[in-house]
């Protein structure tokens, strides 16, 4: 749609306590996974896509049918897990962040970008509980706040970037902050009061809001960032030229050519894919600069 050692202990701010406290309040019911090994590895995380049975069929389809790919899903919990698989190629392809992505500017290429709403652009919100009374990042002050990952830009980096602007120091402005290590679990947190607020993907934000509108009512926008290059599928810089990764690629920018693929883009709530453009993470990159450069 659309990221990973540091994990929850590795933030230095996060209580063991409330990160364990925050991860079993939003836990969800596990589903069978739709994994297997395939001959084209593709890397995922519940961060971006929830692991989905009818879904990852529907693009396993798709691929098998465009490109004559058998394509298997590999899952891990963090964007951090599967950057390393990608880096030592155990797997082909990951749908990733932008964040990990520039971090990795030599070994990682994007290779498409999802087209949302008729743009390849995203943005980060933060969210409060429905009834607070809060009209920006100040406002949120001493809550406990709900990250989805570290390695996240719209879930993590966007937030702490912004406090950093602020003069704050993201370490000491919440008075507790834990990671749901998933957008939607983000939202399931601040929605159940778990978390007074929160730093979510928008575009999971507006898709929850079409597919579970009760739960996105419980909470309302407190703040929405500039818009960044939506979450790419990237792969090995080394292996982005190969037949296989072309073929790939090709299978992505046709979704629409089947009908597997056109009802994963729906689910996905997705127009299609796109090469990316020069200069489609550069805004993330000044947010990275801004986080790396604090005093």
């Amino acid at each position: 749609m659309g990221r990973m050692t540091e994990g929850i202990a590795g933030t230095g701010f996060v209580t063991r306590r409330a990160a364990l406290a925050g991860m079993a309040a939003c836990a969800v019911p596990a589903r069978a996974p739709a994994l297997g090994q395939g001959g084209f590895r593709f890397g995922l995380t519940p961060v971006f896509l929830d692991n989905d049975w009818q879904l990852l069929e529907l693009i396993r389809a798709h691929v098998r049918e465009a490109a004559g790919l058998d394509l298997g899903f590999v899952q891990r919990r963090t964007y951090k897990e599967v950057v390393a698989l990608l880096l030592v190629g155990e797997i082909e392809a990951a749908w990733l962040c932008g964040w990990p992505l520039l971090q990795y500017p030599s070994r990682m290429t994007p290779l498409a970008l999802p087209v949302w709403q008729g743009a390849p652009l995203y943005q980060s919100y933060l969210i409060a509980a429905e009834d607070r009374d809060a009209d920006g990042l100040a406002d949120l002050r001493g809550d406990i706040h709900a990250y989805s990952d570290p390695d996240s830009n719209s879930g993590y980096l966007v937030t702490a970037s912004e406090l950093v602007a602020m003069g704050e120091r993201p370490e000491a402005f919440f008075s507790r902050s834990f990671f749901t290590f998933g957008h939607r679990n983000v939202v399931r947190a601040v929605a159940r009061r778990l978390a007074q607020s929160g730093s979510v993907d928008g575009y999971v934000y507006e898709a929850l809001a079409a597919m579970e509108p009760e739960l996105v009512a419980r909470t309302r926008v407190v703040w929405r960032s500039e818009w960044f290059g939506f979450p790419p599928v990237a792969v090995p810089s080394a292996a982005s030229d190969t037949p296989t990764v072309r073929q790939f690629a090709r299978a992505l920018f046709g979704m629409e050519a089947t009908g597997p693929g056109r009802e994963a883009l729906r689910l996905l709530q997705l127009d299609g894919f796109a090469p990316p453009e020069p200069g489609a993470f550069d805004s993330i990159a000044v947010r990275m600069a801004r986080l790396a450069d604090r005093g």
